[in-house]
Protein backbone atom coordinates (compact mmCIF):
# COMPACT_ATOMS: atom_id res chain seq x y z
CA UNK A 1 0.00 0.00 0.00
CA UNK A 2 0.91 3.48 -0.49
CA UNK A 3 2.74 4.60 2.81
CA UNK A 4 3.55 8.62 3.36
CA UNK A 5 5.07 9.99 6.69
CA UNK A 6 2.70 13.05 6.06
CA UNK A 7 -0.78 13.68 4.34
CA UNK A 8 -2.05 17.09 4.03
CA UNK A 9 -6.35 16.89 3.72
CA UNK A 10 -7.68 19.94 2.02
CA UNK A 11 -5.83 23.18 0.30
CA UNK A 12 -6.49 26.49 1.50
CA UNK A 13 -4.00 28.55 3.84
CA UNK A 14 -4.08 26.33 6.78
CA UNK A 15 -3.31 23.14 4.37
CA UNK A 16 -0.53 24.93 2.17
CA UNK A 17 1.68 26.84 5.10
CA UNK A 18 1.38 23.31 6.86
CA UNK A 19 2.66 21.48 3.48
CA UNK A 20 5.58 24.28 3.35
CA UNK A 21 6.65 23.71 6.48
CA UNK A 22 6.20 20.01 6.65
CA UNK A 23 8.20 19.84 3.13
CA UNK A 24 11.12 21.86 4.73
CA UNK A 25 11.10 19.54 7.63
CA UNK A 26 11.84 16.74 4.97
CA UNK A 27 8.87 14.84 5.72
CA UNK A 28 7.54 15.03 1.94
CA UNK A 29 3.82 15.52 2.43
CA UNK A 30 1.51 14.41 0.10
CA UNK A 31 -1.41 17.03 -0.34
CA UNK A 32 -5.32 16.05 -1.63
CA UNK A 33 -6.81 19.43 -2.65
CA UNK A 34 -10.63 18.44 -2.30
CA UNK A 35 -13.14 19.44 -4.52
CA UNK A 36 -12.09 23.67 -4.06
CA UNK A 37 -8.97 23.73 -4.30
CA UNK A 38 -7.50 26.78 -2.75
CA UNK A 39 -10.58 26.62 -0.10
CA UNK A 40 -12.87 29.94 0.38
CA UNK A 41 -10.26 32.56 -0.44
CA UNK A 42 -10.99 31.46 -4.20
CA UNK A 43 -14.48 32.92 -4.17
CA UNK A 44 -12.53 36.19 -2.80
CA UNK A 45 -11.87 38.89 -5.45
CA UNK A 46 -9.48 40.89 -3.57
CA UNK A 47 -7.55 40.08 -0.71
CA UNK A 48 -6.55 42.86 1.46
CA UNK A 49 -5.28 42.23 4.80
CA UNK A 50 -2.98 38.97 4.58
CA UNK A 51 0.55 40.37 5.20
CA UNK A 52 3.32 40.51 2.25
CA UNK A 53 1.00 41.95 -0.09
CA UNK A 54 1.24 45.67 0.10
CA UNK A 55 -0.91 46.35 -2.89
CA UNK A 56 -3.05 43.53 -1.80
CA UNK A 57 -4.25 40.17 -4.27
CA UNK A 58 -7.03 38.29 -5.59
CA UNK A 59 -7.64 35.45 -3.64
CA UNK A 60 -7.06 32.44 -6.55
CA UNK A 61 -3.51 34.40 -7.47
CA UNK A 62 -2.85 34.16 -3.45
CA UNK A 63 -3.70 30.30 -3.49
CA UNK A 64 -1.83 29.81 -6.85
CA UNK A 65 1.50 31.57 -4.66
CA UNK A 66 0.90 29.63 -1.77
CA UNK A 67 1.15 26.24 -3.99
CA UNK A 68 4.62 27.12 -6.21
CA UNK A 69 5.42 27.56 -2.56
CA UNK A 70 4.64 24.50 -1.17
CA UNK A 71 5.87 22.22 -4.47
CA UNK A 72 8.97 24.56 -4.27
CA UNK A 73 10.35 22.37 -0.86
CA UNK A 74 9.24 19.06 -2.43
CA UNK A 75 5.15 18.82 -1.62
CA UNK A 76 3.17 16.18 -3.83
CA UNK A 77 -0.37 18.56 -4.83
CA UNK A 78 -2.78 15.65 -5.63
CA UNK A 79 -6.33 16.48 -7.01
CA UNK A 80 -8.91 14.55 -5.29
CA UNK A 81 -11.21 14.20 -2.37
CA UNK A 82 -10.61 12.20 0.85
CA UNK A 83 -14.21 10.09 1.62
CA UNK A 84 -13.23 7.82 3.99
CA UNK A 85 -10.53 7.59 6.90
CA UNK A 86 -9.80 5.44 9.47
CA UNK A 87 -7.97 6.41 12.17
CA UNK A 88 -5.39 4.08 14.45
CA UNK A 89 -5.52 4.85 17.95
CA UNK A 90 -1.78 3.63 18.26
CA UNK A 91 1.14 5.79 18.53
CA UNK A 92 2.52 5.49 15.62
CA UNK A 93 0.20 3.74 13.81
CA UNK A 94 -0.73 3.87 10.60
CA UNK A 95 -3.88 6.27 9.55
CA UNK A 96 -6.10 4.68 6.19
CA UNK A 97 -7.29 7.17 3.87
CA UNK A 98 -9.84 6.75 0.90
CA UNK A 99 -9.38 9.25 -2.18
CA UNK A 100 -12.19 9.40 -4.25
CA UNK A 101 -13.77 6.31 -3.04
CA UNK A 102 -11.26 4.35 -4.65
CA UNK A 103 -7.78 4.57 -4.03
CA UNK A 104 -6.27 3.58 -0.99
CA UNK A 105 -3.09 4.98 1.31
CA UNK A 106 -1.81 5.45 4.56
CA UNK A 107 -0.36 7.82 6.37
CA UNK A 108 2.14 8.32 9.54
CA UNK A 109 0.87 11.59 10.41
CA UNK A 110 -2.45 13.43 9.03
CA UNK A 111 -2.82 17.02 8.94
CA UNK A 112 -6.51 18.48 8.66
CA UNK A 113 -7.07 21.21 7.03
CA UNK A 114 -10.42 21.30 5.19
CA UNK A 115 -12.01 24.31 5.97
CA UNK A 116 -15.71 25.39 6.71
CA UNK A 117 -18.33 26.93 3.88
CA UNK A 118 -20.02 30.04 4.67
CA UNK A 119 -23.74 29.49 4.59
CA UNK A 120 -25.80 31.35 2.05
CA UNK A 121 -29.51 31.51 1.48
CA UNK A 122 -29.51 30.08 -2.51
CA UNK A 123 -30.45 32.76 -4.31
CA UNK A 124 -29.10 32.62 -7.84
CA UNK A 125 -27.52 36.46 -7.55
CA UNK A 126 -25.34 35.26 -4.71
CA UNK A 127 -23.29 33.19 -6.81
CA UNK A 128 -23.14 36.10 -9.83
CA UNK A 129 -22.73 38.87 -7.44
CA UNK A 130 -19.70 36.80 -5.12
CA UNK A 131 -16.90 39.32 -4.82
CA UNK A 132 -18.75 41.96 -6.50
CA UNK A 133 -20.73 43.27 -3.73
CA UNK A 134 -21.30 39.65 -1.69
CA UNK A 135 -19.67 38.39 0.85
CA UNK A 136 -19.79 36.17 3.62
CA UNK A 137 -17.10 38.26 5.55
CA UNK A 138 -17.51 41.44 7.30
CA UNK A 139 -14.21 41.50 8.63
CA UNK A 140 -12.73 40.19 5.19
CA UNK A 141 -14.27 42.79 2.66
CA UNK A 142 -15.97 45.34 4.59
CA UNK A 143 -12.83 47.82 4.08
CA UNK A 144 -13.80 47.88 0.34
CA UNK A 145 -17.39 49.20 0.68
CA UNK A 146 -16.34 52.02 2.66
CA UNK A 147 -18.67 55.03 2.65
CA UNK A 148 -21.37 52.80 0.83
CA UNK A 149 -24.55 51.32 2.10
CA UNK A 150 -24.62 47.39 3.37
CA UNK A 151 -26.83 45.36 4.07
CA UNK A 152 -26.30 42.48 6.23
CA UNK A 153 -28.56 39.31 6.96
CA UNK A 154 -28.58 37.59 10.35
CA UNK A 155 -29.41 38.42 14.27
CA UNK A 156 -27.02 35.87 15.74
CA UNK A 157 -23.50 37.66 17.76
CA UNK A 158 -21.35 37.00 14.81
CA UNK A 159 -24.31 39.33 12.58
CA UNK A 160 -24.12 42.13 15.80
CA UNK A 161 -20.57 42.15 15.62
CA UNK A 162 -19.69 42.36 11.91
CA UNK A 163 -23.00 45.44 11.56
CA UNK A 164 -20.76 46.91 14.39
CA UNK A 165 -17.92 46.96 12.44
CA UNK A 166 -19.28 47.81 9.18
CA UNK A 167 -21.08 50.75 11.16
CA UNK A 168 -17.73 51.97 11.38
CA UNK A 169 -17.08 52.26 7.35
CA UNK A 170 -20.29 52.36 6.46
CA UNK A 171 -22.76 55.72 6.74
CA UNK A 172 -26.07 53.12 6.63
CA UNK A 173 -25.93 49.32 7.65
CA UNK A 174 -29.02 47.64 7.60
CA UNK A 175 -29.74 44.79 9.75
CA UNK A 176 -32.08 41.80 7.89
CA UNK A 177 -33.87 39.60 10.90
CA UNK A 178 -36.17 37.09 10.37
CA UNK A 179 -37.55 37.59 13.62
CA UNK A 180 -39.02 40.44 15.64
CA UNK A 181 -35.53 39.99 18.39
CA UNK A 182 -31.98 39.47 18.12
CA UNK A 183 -30.56 36.09 19.07
CA UNK A 184 -27.04 38.18 20.05
CA UNK A 185 -25.89 38.02 23.84
CA UNK A 186 -27.21 41.25 25.63
CA UNK A 187 -23.74 43.17 25.43
CA UNK A 188 -23.33 42.53 21.10
CA UNK A 189 -27.70 44.02 21.54
CA UNK A 190 -26.75 46.94 23.28
CA UNK A 191 -23.73 47.15 20.66
CA UNK A 192 -26.37 47.30 17.88
CA UNK A 193 -28.70 49.68 19.59
CA UNK A 194 -26.40 52.20 20.22
CA UNK A 195 -24.52 52.60 16.82
CA UNK A 196 -27.06 55.21 15.39
CA UNK A 197 -26.32 54.27 11.78
CA UNK A 198 -27.53 50.70 12.08
CA UNK A 199 -31.25 50.18 11.09
CA UNK A 200 -32.67 47.08 11.84
CA UNK A 201 -35.60 45.69 9.48
CA UNK A 202 -37.48 43.18 11.62
CA UNK A 203 -39.71 39.80 10.70
CA UNK A 204 -37.57 40.55 7.08
CA UNK A 205 -35.53 38.15 4.78
CA UNK A 206 -34.03 38.74 1.37
CA UNK A 207 -35.71 37.69 -1.68
CA UNK A 208 -34.06 38.55 -4.39
CA UNK A 209 -30.32 41.09 -5.74
CA UNK A 210 -30.57 43.81 -7.50
CA UNK A 211 -27.75 44.52 -9.94
CA UNK A 212 -26.13 42.28 -13.14
CA UNK A 213 -22.68 43.18 -12.67
CA UNK A 214 -22.51 44.90 -9.40
CA UNK A 215 -24.62 44.85 -6.44
CA UNK A 216 -27.34 47.98 -6.35
CA UNK A 217 -30.20 46.88 -3.49
CA UNK A 218 -31.36 44.40 -1.67
CA UNK A 219 -35.06 42.88 -2.49
CA UNK A 220 -36.77 41.79 0.88
CA UNK A 221 -40.06 40.91 2.03
CA UNK A 222 -41.90 41.48 5.73
CA UNK A 223 -43.13 38.27 6.59
CA UNK A 224 -45.92 39.79 8.47
CA UNK A 225 -47.17 42.55 6.21
CA UNK A 226 -46.23 41.16 3.00
CA UNK A 227 -44.92 44.23 1.78
CA UNK A 228 -41.78 44.38 -0.49
CA UNK A 229 -39.23 46.37 -1.44
CA UNK A 230 -35.81 47.36 -2.34
CA UNK A 231 -32.41 48.61 -0.27
CA UNK A 232 -30.54 50.10 -2.00
CA UNK A 233 -27.05 48.83 -1.18
CA UNK A 234 -23.60 47.98 -2.29
CA UNK A 235 -22.79 45.60 -0.05
CA UNK A 236 -24.80 42.40 0.76
CA UNK A 237 -22.96 40.38 3.75
CA UNK A 238 -24.12 36.80 5.13
CA UNK A 239 -23.52 36.24 9.04
CA UNK A 240 -25.91 33.04 9.28
CA UNK A 241 -23.10 31.45 10.37
CA UNK A 242 -20.74 28.27 9.13
CA UNK A 243 -20.60 25.02 8.20
CA UNK A 244 -17.04 23.16 8.98
CA UNK A 245 -16.24 20.60 6.32
CA UNK A 246 -15.67 17.62 8.74
CA UNK A 247 -18.29 15.25 8.23
CA UNK A 248 -16.15 12.21 6.91
CA UNK A 249 -14.13 12.58 10.82
CA UNK A 250 -17.80 12.22 12.62
CA UNK A 251 -17.71 9.21 15.26
CA UNK A 252 -13.67 9.71 14.79
CA UNK A 253 -12.63 12.69 16.08
CA UNK A 254 -13.75 15.00 19.27
CA UNK A 255 -16.23 17.91 17.89
CA UNK A 256 -18.66 20.35 18.50
CA UNK A 257 -22.18 20.62 18.05
CA UNK A 258 -21.64 22.18 14.83
CA UNK A 259 -18.74 20.07 13.89
CA UNK A 260 -16.09 22.13 14.72
CA UNK A 261 -13.25 19.55 15.73
CA UNK A 262 -11.57 19.80 19.37
CA UNK A 263 -8.41 19.89 19.45
CA UNK A 264 -5.75 19.80 22.77
CA UNK A 265 -4.83 23.04 24.51
CA UNK A 266 -3.01 24.57 23.31
CA UNK A 267 -1.87 22.51 20.26
CA UNK A 268 -3.43 21.25 17.44
CA UNK A 269 -3.42 17.70 18.39
CA UNK A 270 -6.38 15.66 18.14
CA UNK A 271 -7.37 12.68 20.48
CA UNK A 272 -5.64 10.63 17.62
CA UNK A 273 -1.95 10.16 17.85
CA UNK A 274 -0.60 11.73 14.83
CA UNK A 275 -3.84 13.62 13.61
CA UNK A 276 -3.55 17.60 13.82
CA UNK A 277 -6.54 20.09 12.43
CA UNK A 278 -5.74 23.70 11.34
CA UNK A 279 -7.66 26.56 9.77
CA UNK A 280 -11.13 27.45 9.83
CA UNK A 281 -12.15 23.36 10.18
CA UNK A 282 -10.96 23.91 14.31
CA UNK A 283 -11.58 27.62 14.43
CA UNK A 284 -14.94 29.25 14.75
CA UNK A 285 -13.78 32.37 16.05
CA UNK A 286 -11.41 34.47 13.84
CA UNK A 287 -12.01 32.48 10.72
CA UNK A 288 -9.08 34.68 8.92
CA UNK A 289 -6.73 33.49 6.60
CA UNK A 290 -3.33 34.55 8.41
CA UNK A 291 -4.64 32.83 11.47
CA UNK A 292 -5.29 29.43 9.32
CA UNK A 293 -1.91 29.85 7.93
CA UNK A 294 -0.62 30.44 11.43
CA UNK A 295 -2.27 26.90 12.67
CA UNK A 296 -1.05 25.24 9.62
CA UNK A 297 2.52 25.82 10.37
CA UNK A 298 2.00 24.46 14.08
CA UNK A 299 0.11 21.39 12.92
CA UNK A 300 3.44 20.52 10.60
CA UNK A 301 5.60 21.43 13.39
CA UNK A 302 3.59 19.26 15.69
CA UNK A 303 3.62 16.20 13.08
CA UNK A 304 7.39 16.81 12.54
CA UNK A 305 8.41 16.15 16.48
CA UNK A 306 5.75 13.61 16.68
CA UNK A 307 7.62 11.75 13.91
CA UNK A 308 10.65 12.56 15.62
CA UNK A 309 9.88 10.84 18.91
CA UNK A 310 8.96 8.11 17.02
CA UNK A 311 12.24 7.57 15.50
Amino acid sequence: MDKHECVIIGSGPAGYTAAIYAARADLKPIMYTGLEPGGQLTTTTEVDNFPGYPNGISGPAMMEDLQKQAERFGTEVRFGLITKVEFSNEIGGWHTLTIDEEKTIQARTVIISTGASAKYLGLEAEKRLAGHGVSACAVCDGFFYKNQEVVIVGGGDTAAEEATYLSKLSPKVTMLVRREELRASKAMQHRVMNSPNIHIEWNTEAIDLVGEKVLEGVKVRNSKTGEVKVIPAQGFFLAIGHTPNTAIFKGQLDMDNVGYLITKSDSTGTKIPGVFASGDAQDKVYRQAVTAAGTGCMAALEAERYLSDLN
